[in-house]
């Protein structure tokens, strides 16, 4: 009987040997260098050197494999939250550790923002948010409301962010000059406030709107807790 070539036992072997989190770990290696194909059987089966068949033995389609990869992240998201922090600390350390893993993960976080993964480390992205908006002084279906509002908002954004990365970088490098260019140019009469703050908007950072923007929401939970106080 003729041998089999070595790269087919090759395959043979590992795709009998992957397992969900070899998969998973895989996904996240090839997500991490910026590739937009993280969720392909094709690149899959090369980054781990089997049949990319082999895959679906693990993952009904490409899209249980992405809500699965997604929650994985969300796991990455809540270690990095320290124990002991009071709701704002909370909701921060959440804000700050969701731009992190979706600037790591830039395909997966931009896919995220409009998705619901219906896994647990998301059950617990939930729980953490309705834990802190409660503990702000919020209960039913005030705290639902504001849940959905802090969640959908850091969702938006970091999601925004990371999908900015998948840009070419000439791309990027054009939109981030606008501000000292085309910005500087407009026309002072028919854009007086632009002129006028030309140089305070080309100074801008994307973590300073970002901070802004967290801290907004943790003052709308607790003008809202405090109305209904005094209500």
């Amino acid at each position: 009987m003729p041998k089999p070539p070595a790269n087919a036992a090759r395959s043979k072997r590992a795709g009998s040997q992957l397992t969900p989190e070899a998969i998973i770990e895989a996904s996240l290696r090839i997500a991490a260098r910026g590739s937009e194909d993280a969720f392909t059987v094709r690149r899959l089966g090369e980054e781990l050197g089997a049949d990319p068949t082999a895959i679906y033995r693990h993952f009904r389609d490409k899209d249980d494999l992405l809500l699965s990869v997604a929650d994985r992240t969300l796991g990455e998201v809540l270690d990095s939250i320290p124990e002991g922090l009071d709701w704002k600390g909370r909701i921060r350390a959440l804000a700050a550790g969701s731009l992190e893993v979706a600037l790591r993960y830039p395909v997966v976080g931009s896919t995220m923002a409009s998705r619901t993964t219906r896994r647990p480390n998301e059950f617990r992205v939930v729980e953490l948010i309705l834990g802190a908006v409660r503990e702000a002084g919020l209960d039913g279906a005030e705290a639902a409301v504001h849940y959905r509002m802090v969640g959908d908002s850091l969702l938006a954004f970091v999601g925004q962010r990371a999908a900015y990365l998948l840009f070419d970088p000439d791309v990027r490098a054009a939109d981030e000059s606008s501000w000292n260019r085309e910005y500087r140019m407009v026309d002072p009469e028919a854009f007086p406030n632009i002129t006028g703050l030309s140089t305070e908007l080309a100074e801008v950072t994307e973590i300073q709107i970002f901070e802004v923007r967290v801290e907004a929401l943790i003052t709308a939970i607790e003008q809202r807790a405090a109305e209904l106080r005094g209500a």
